[in-house]
């Protein structure tokens, strides 16, 4: 009997079976996302549909952004507010689509997934698109978020982005701070819309979309409402909304 020490002379003539394990290569664990990350566009959407449990991330000046859990009080009844504002806009305004937490690709540095997203659709005249992965590429015209306070990156690293890459209107609820900021892009800057007597701020670029703030801070959604209906009625916005009709017959 050989001993232990001395080596194993297998027979050529037996065929051992390659083990299943060994036979195929091993597959590279993808890392997950996490804030703070310094990514590509490209790897940070392939982590983040690798990880359908995260329902919001986003990239912005190439750096990852993954928000806290969302409170109640202080963004989430306001998010569906915004949302339930914007789309009573759009159920009148022909040629318009809003959209709820949608990621927008920018650029190769920035995918931000805005809380709210306004756009004339792209066989109106609106300037973005959606792309073959079905995301929406380019600068909507109007984008909404709901802030804690000024101190959010809402209105710092995402306003820049924002106003670098040509969106329109831009819109921030400080919810802590009792505050709306409206900005219209005029050249190369965001300049703050200014309100009306009543303190109802109007959009430039959706004629008839009226805010009125103060209503809105008291949680008045009904005249919310109210000074919104008073906006869709007005010559401006059924111009607006028969341009958007005529663009659309012309490409048909």
């Amino acid at each position: 009997m050989p001993s232990i020490l001395e080596p194993i002379v297998l027979d050529p003539r037996i065929s051992l079976p390659r083990s299943p394990i060994a036979a195929r290569p091993l597959e590279a664990k993808l890392p997950p996302l996490e804030s703070g990350d310094t990514l590509s566009r490209e790897e940070f959407e392939r982590r983040y549909q690798a990880m359908p449990h995260v329902t919001k991330a986003e990239l912005i000046e190439g750096v990852v952004h993954m928000p806290s859990p969302v409170r109640w009080d202080f963004h989430g009844v306001q998010h569906a507010n915004l949302i339930w504002w914007l789309n009573s806009y759009v159920i009148e305004t022909f040629g318009t689509q809003v959209g709820d937490n949608a990621t927008v690709r920018f650029d190769f540095d920035n995918e931000p997934q805005p809380d709210a997203t306004l756009i004339v659709k792209p066989h109106c005249g609106g300037q973005v698109i959606i792309d073959e992965d079905g995301y929406v590429a380019g600068a909507p015209e109007l984008v909404a978020e709901v802030a804690a306070s000024s101190a959010s990156f809402d209105l710092h690293s995402k306003f820049r982005v924002y106003r670098r890459t040509g969106v329109r209107e831009y819109l921030v609820w400080r919810v802590l701070d009792q505050e709306v900021d409206w900005f219209v892009l005029r050249g190369s800057q965001f300049e703050r819309l200014m309100p009306d007597a009543d303190g109802c701020l109007k959009s430039e670029v959706f004629p008839g979309l009226w805010l009125s703030v103060p209503h809105l801070l008291a949680a008045n959604f009904r005249m919310v409402g109210t000074v919104l209906q008073n906006g869709l009625q007005s010559a401006e916005h059924a111009a607006f909304s028969a341009k958007l009709e005529q663009v659309a017959a012309q490409g048909k």
